[in-house]
């Protein structure tokens, strides 16, 4: 599923800040809240903060090349409950989130119950679940880039890639982009 960097339809900034997050969420481990993270464009952020260009040894940005900045998120609400209040100041070009899953079979359809809390019952106890992490990315222009680690399978060069892994999440994302 991972797709080739240079497809035409992947935005390769985008696509490097999406792994960057990628990596930094991995390093925390598992078990972790959801994250939400502004991308701003890396020469507008040090045009505006000089002093990190310098503490960085970064003397010019590439043009395009997008900075992730984590925001603070309220940790006893949901995240899509979030997104849906969010609008995103015309300074960050696109966003991103970092949430963990627990993923079902579709054989596992016909079971799921209806109430939620109930769903959320079943898919923990259910013996083929697999658990997930997932790092959607979207930018105003509408491109959109994905990773999807799993438990299981826990390095770095099983973790999956790709534009369209999550349309839902990024359904929301792009949401908060869009004025």
């Amino acid at each position: 599923m991972t797709e080739h960097p240079d497809t035409p339809d992947v935005d390769p900034y985008l696509r490097s800040a999406a792994r960057e997050i990628e990596a930094h969420a991995a390093n925390s481990g598992w078990d972790q809240p959801a994250r939400l993270f502004a991308l701003v464009p890396t020469s507008d952020l040090l045009s505006r903060e000089p002093g990190l260009a310098t503490a960085l040894g970064v003397a010019e940005a590439e043009a395009g090349s997008l900075t992730p900045v984590e925001q603070e998120t309220p940790a006893d609400h949901p995240l899509e409950e979030t997104l849906e209040g969010i609008m995103w100041p015309a300074e960050v070009f696109g966003c991103a989130a970092v949430v963990e899953r627990l993923v079902l079979p579709p054989s596992a359809d016909a079971e799921m119950p209806e109430d939620h809390e109930a769903a959320q019952e079943y898919a923990a106890s259910h013996p083929d679940r697999q658990e997930v992490r997932i790092v959607a990315a979207a930018t105003r222009d509408g491109a959109a880039y994905c990773t999807l680690r799993m438990r299981a399978h826990d390095d770095d060069q099983s973790v999956l890639e790709g534009v369209d892994l999550v349309p839902g999440l990024l359904e929301l994302l792009h949401g908060t982009l869009t004025q």
